[in-house]
């Protein structure tokens, strides 16, 4: 390999900045503010939630600084370690705990950039430097331009990042295959049982009337006749998760655990054996839910649910859960959902054949994404391995 060299990084830099030390007014839709959880931990942008603020405010919060495509962005305190390249079209400002560097592409790739940032030599850089206060662990900015950065020549970066890179873009088609599986599944949901809109051919050809007549009034409106509507209590198991046992303890093991924030472990060595959703119960994702295949299991802060019910699927309860909306609340500053709140809340159950029609189609597409959700896996493993080997001078 080339000479490598170690120089500070602000040699590699045009700008340095820090977002806003306040929180705007939330606004129904505009630019984003862009916060912690929309970095994730292997950095890349989660957009799925996001804050916004009015157009009317934008340039007061892009005072400092408008982030534009290649910088990249870093969560500088409370959780560290969190990088992400802005990419093309974005629009939106810092949110709080939230930094950029501009990289001076003379010098430096971006890409390069970005994956040394999850180098164990950055790392710890970071750990050695690192604040630690009473609540949370803070990167202090004004030490930060001098930490010391190891890299090749900048045709020799570019080659590194190129097979880094190659991984990520197999794992970002990836996701992008997994998102149109879940609109589909989402879409047929929403004309089968929200619009009660089932193709005139699947219905003939089950032996039923060419289309459906709302003749049952119900809680929820008019519904299809034989259809009902009931609480989850009546349908489902719905129990808290496992408190006992934490999320690093369960992934230390090998084991999928689900907290409010999310799915973190391995695919492959799971804790539970049925189809089941993790309703995040406490915190900023109150309301949101996961589909936890195979094997796996949930804990604190969160409720397991399944299906009891022969007249409708996990898969269907599950796509019926989609949306913090609708899900009942208590709680201002820390909103959560009761026992009584989850098992409270009512969907449409339809007759068991036209269950079992629709989760004859859903349940593929689920499955398909599970097979891609474990392929990205399998890349992340093979790039994280390489990552080292790349990002380490010769000896």
């Amino acid at each position: 390999m080339s000479e490598w060299r170690t120089v500070p990084i602000k040699e590699l830099y045009h700008g340095l900045y820090d977002g806003p030390h306040a929180t705007p007014k939330p606004a129904e839709e505009g630019p984003i503010f862009l916060g912690i959880k929309n970095v994730t931990d292997e950095g890349s942008l989660d957009l799925k939630t996001i804050r916004h603020i009015h157009d009317s405010e934008f340039a007061r919060w892009t005072k400092r600084v408008e982030p534009t495509e290649g910088d990249i962005v870093f969560t500088y305190e409370a959780t560290l370690n969190r990088y992400a390249i802005i990419p093309k079209n974005f629009k939106g400002c810092l949110g709080r705990r939230m930094a950029l560097i501009r990289p001076n592409t003379e010098v430096v790739d971006t890409r390069f950039l970005h994956f040394y940032f999850f180098s164990k030599q950055w790392r710890d850089v970071i750990e050695s430097n690192k604040l630690t206060g009473a609540t949370v662990d803070r990167i202090p900015l004004t030490t930060f331009p001098n930490y010391p950065v190891s890299l090749p020549p900048l045709p020799e970066q570019k080659r590194i990042a190129g097979i880094l890179s190659a991984y990520d873009d197999l794992i970002e088609n990836n996701l992008r295959r997994i998102q149109i599986l879940e609109d589909m599944a989402q879409s047929l949901y929403r004309e089968w049982f929200v619009h009660f809109r089932i193709p005139a051919d699947i219905l003939t050809k089950a032996g039923l009337p060419p289309q459906l007549t709302l003749t049952n009034d119900s809680p929820l409106g008019p519904i299809p006749e034989d259809w009902e509507v009931k609480k989850l209590g009546e349908i489902a198991t719905v129990k808290w998760g496992d408190t006992s046992t934490t999320k690093k303890a369960y992934t230390e093991e090998g084991f999928v655990a689900y907290s409010a924030a999310g799915q973190d472990g391995l695919l492959d060595h799971f804790d539970n054996e049925r189809t089941g959703i993790v309703l995040s119960a406490i915190g900023a994702n109150c309301g949101r839910t996961w589909l936890a295949a195979g094997k796996w299991s949930s804990i604190k802060n969160t409720m397991q649910l399944w299906s009891d019910s022969p007249r409708l699927s996990t898969e269907l309860l599950y796509l019926s859960t989609l949306g913090k909306d609708k899900w009942p609340k208590r709680g201002a500053a820390q909103p959560f959902i009761s026992q009584g709140d989850a098992k409270g809340m009512q969907t449409v159950v339809p007759t068991a054949q036209i269950n079992g029609m629709a989760t004859s189609r859903i349940r593929p597409l689920f499955e398909s994404i599970r097979l891609l959700e474990k392929k990205n896996k399998n890349l992340r493993e093979t790039r994280d391995l390489l990552l080292p080997k790349l990002l380490t001078p010769a000896s």
